[in-house]
């Protein structure tokens, strides 16, 4: 049987309800066969694994470890699940009520005159049992069967112990009721409210954080809504899955766009705010891209579509936003080592308990105690407290055309000391415009720069495109180029009606001993007054200098500004030369920069900044790929190449440099929720568990019963889901 090949399969898990069941999904997938590595999200409920497996054995490890995969399920299945879950905990959660406010209400009756119900069959008693008993085997039957199941394989859980806790509280009174004597005389107590308040209680509260976890992922589930379900094409409205690269699709005024494509003709206003955070609509006309999910404003359009299906921006934008999602910051490393060992710990400090109230207190103290110390322990608020924030965040980014394509990138992000940026395309406008052309004696302007522009028309660089568009602009005939070679950061090389030509830069040139002095008082002054000058050298000889312009991005020394009044360095590194780099840096705000380097000369440089700082690298260009792999953080700005796009952690949709300080303070404020949460979650636990155990009762008379407990229990998970929906309202 032939190796399997390398993958990974991301996929939807059901029926976790706390850290544990995610800890213990995440150990079963490690251990699948050709398994490499394995992340379980409780708040998305997603799974993602990587290696050489079968899909069926990692499907199986799953539902051996007693939860429901739901794999290559479409969105819509995904959401209809969760629905009906959602509906059966409510329906659990009002038949809890019905039967246990009745029972807390009776309870309540001999406290009055202080008190405590005993045992012994009476209709009081009877009354009670039924009560509890409807609400045990009812509504609490889901823990009973998860909490069993977990408990068989040796694992247990958050079920386990509430299992546990409402069983022994439950079979004690039952026992008080119907068998008193089995007790010493005074110990034939009855707790059925402390049973039934726990089920009402925790059912409460995992209805609550379904409700807030559902408000969290708000985000992902409005981009996948962006997608029409049906477009017209040609004269037929067909499911939007059934279009095809190349089909010719009819766009009316406020229709969504089904794919991504070039507009044949027509012309209107599209609302492009869902891709890149702007409010201001993009006019479109022929030529124009369109792309998916984007709303069609004012005018008619014909366009033809080019990717479709999983192929489109949208998809992509979805998949990297899940992709971040899944992933684990440095932070959660310690929540999910303590998650790992909280159940069997809290087991163990209730079977302590029970043992020393027992050896120094009384037979029903040492239950209430021990059934205390098994509700009120809550490793859900430790599962949730960096994945939660993590989804909110990166879905509140997505918004605001900030994507995250890995979710650890949310962490270094907000730990970044510096920021170095690019300047062409980062900086600059990266739309260059020819400002001048000198020639010497043999070749006149116009065939320089036709020259050039042959040379340079295979190439992706922007000043390249800026040569060429200048040539098409005035007419020249442009020969096809030959043998085209491209240096980058440097220049290119190629044979143009039989002749070598090559355009580059000075220092180029000059390392490899061309004399282009002819031309040096003209270039000096270019670069001074901040543009770039390019030489066209042909056969060898000096003929043509090209001189070009990228103005300053119009928001660029506010996002420089911005960028140090956060405390952080700010810097520049560019393939440009020196004169010119000065000109932007100097005009950006920017007092650090260095100039003339490669694209590993670039790189290079970022290791002297990651000496003294984390740093983070913004970057638009195939040169940029290197230095984004070298960052702590890699930011591919709109528009960027493939290349950048694939080796950056973090892509702004938007072509403004405002999206970068703004994606900074984000993190920054994601990471002050993850830590917020994580405080909460270890301090209830440390503070909570001792009270529970009684350990203040005899020193202060503090205690905290069964009922309370729950309630706290409850609410912590809640309040740690409720603190990172505070990320929303993000600006």
């Amino acid at each position: 049987m032939p190796p399997l090949p390398d993958k990974t399969l991301s996929f939807t898990v059901r029926g976790m309800t706390c850290a544990g069941c995610s800890s213990k999904v995440e150990r079963a997938l490690q251990a699948a066969p050709g398994v490499v590595e394995a992340s379980v999200n409780l708040a998305t409920e997603r799974a993602s694994v990587r290696g050489a497996f079968r899909d069926e054995d990692v499907l199986k490890a799953v539902a051996d470890a007693g939860y429901r995969p739901l794999a290559g399920a479409r969105a819509a299945e995904v959401e209809a699940d969760r629905a009906e879950e959602l509906n059966a905990l409510k329906s659990d959660l009002r038949l809890a009520a019905l039967f246990a406010l009745p029972l807390l209400a009776l309870s309540m009756a001999p406290m009055l005159w202080g008190a405590h119900a005993h045992g012994g069959l009476t209709l009081y008693n009877l009354l009670l049992w039924i009560l509890a008993t409807l609400v045990q085997f009812g509504p609490g039957l889901r823990f009973l069967k998860k909490g069993a199941r977990a408990l068989r394989r040796g694992a247990p859980d958050m079920d386990s112990l509430v299992l546990i806790g409402t069983l022994s509280a439950y079979l004690y009174s039952t026992t008080s009721v119907f068998a008193p004597r089995i007790f010493p005389p005074g110990a034939e107590l009855v707790y059925f409210e402390s049973s039934a308040a726990i089920i009402l209680f925790i059912l409460a509260g995992r209805f609550l954080e379904s409700r807030a976890k559902a408000r969290a992922g708000e985000a992902i589930r409005k981009l996948g809504e962006l997608k029409p379900k049906t477009a017209r094409v040609g004269e037929a409205d067909v499911p939007v899955e059934d279009i095809r690269p190349g089909d010719i699709v009819v766009l009316r005024p406020g229709e969504r766009v089904p794919c991504d494509g070039v507009v044949l003709d027509g012309s209107s206003f599209a609302d492009e705010s869902m891709l890149t955070g702007e409010p201001m609509p993009v006019g479109k006309s022929a030529g124009s891209k369109v792309v998916g999910g984007t709303l069609n404003l004012t005018g008619s359009l014909r366009f033809q579509a080019e990717a479709v299906g999983q192929d489109t921006v949208l998809a992509h934008i979805l998949s990297a936003v899940e992709n971040a999602q899944a992933g684990k910051p440095a932070i959660q490393s310690l929540a999910d080592a303590v998650v790992r060992r909280f159940v069997p710990a809290v087991l163990l400090i209730a079977l302590l308990t029970f043992a020393l109230w027992l050896a120094f207190g009384s037979l029903p103290d040492a239950v209430v105690r021990m059934v205390s110390v098994l509700i009120v322990a809550c490793p859900c608020a430790m599962g949730l407290a960096t994945p939660t924030a993590v989804l909110v965040a990166t879905g509140r980014a997505a918004d605001l055309g900030v994507l995250f394509r890995r979710g650890e990138a949310l962490q270094t992000l907000a730990e970044a000391e510096a920021v170095v940026l690019d300047k062409t395309g980062t900086l600059t406008e990266g739309r260059p415009a020819l400002t001048g052309v000198s020639a010497l004696p043999g070749f006149d302007k116009g065939e320089g720069l036709a020259y050039a522009a042959a040379a340079e028309s295979r190439s992706e660089h922007p000043l390249a495109r800026a040569i060429v568009d200048a040539a098409r602009a005035r007419s020249l005939s442009l020969a096809e180029p030959g043998e085209f070679e491209a240096f980058p950061g440097a220049g290119v090389r190629a044979k143009v009606s039989g002749r070598i030509v090559e355009v580059g830069s000075r220092r180029w040139f000059e390392q490899r001993g061309y004399d282009l002095s002819v031309f040096a008082r003209e270039a000096e002054a270019a670069a001074g007054a901040g543009r770039t000058p390019a030489f066209c050298l042909v056969d060898g000889r000096p003929a043509a200098l090209l001189t070009v312009s990228d103005p300053l991005k119009a928001d660029a020394r506010e996002a420089v500004a911005e960028l140090k009044g956060m405390g952080l360095q700010v810097g520049m590194l560019t393939g440009d030369g020196e004169a010119v780099a000065e000109a932007v840096a100097r005009e950006a705000g920017i007092e650090r920069w260095r100039a003339e380097l490669s694209p590993t000369d670039k790189a290079s440089a970022l290791r002297l900044y990651q000496r003294k700082a984390r740093t983070v690298f913004a970057g638009d260009g195939l040169n940029d790929a290197p230095a984004l792999a070298q960052a702590e953080v890699g930011i591919a700005l709109g528009g960027a190449s493939d290349a950048a796009v694939e080796t950056a952690d973090v892509v702004l949709l938007s072509s403004r440099l405002m999206s970068l300080p703004r994606g900074i303070a984000l993190s920054r404020a994601a990471l002050r929720c993850i830590r917020q949460n994580l405080f909460w979650a270890f301090f209830y636990n440390a503070l909570l568990i001792p009270v529970a155990a009684g350990a203040l009762i005899p020193s202060w008379g503090l205690s905290l019963s069964p009922v309370a407990a729950a309630a706290a229990m409850s609410l912590s998970s809640v309040f740690v889901v409720a603190n990172s929906l505070r990320l929303k309202t993000f600006r």
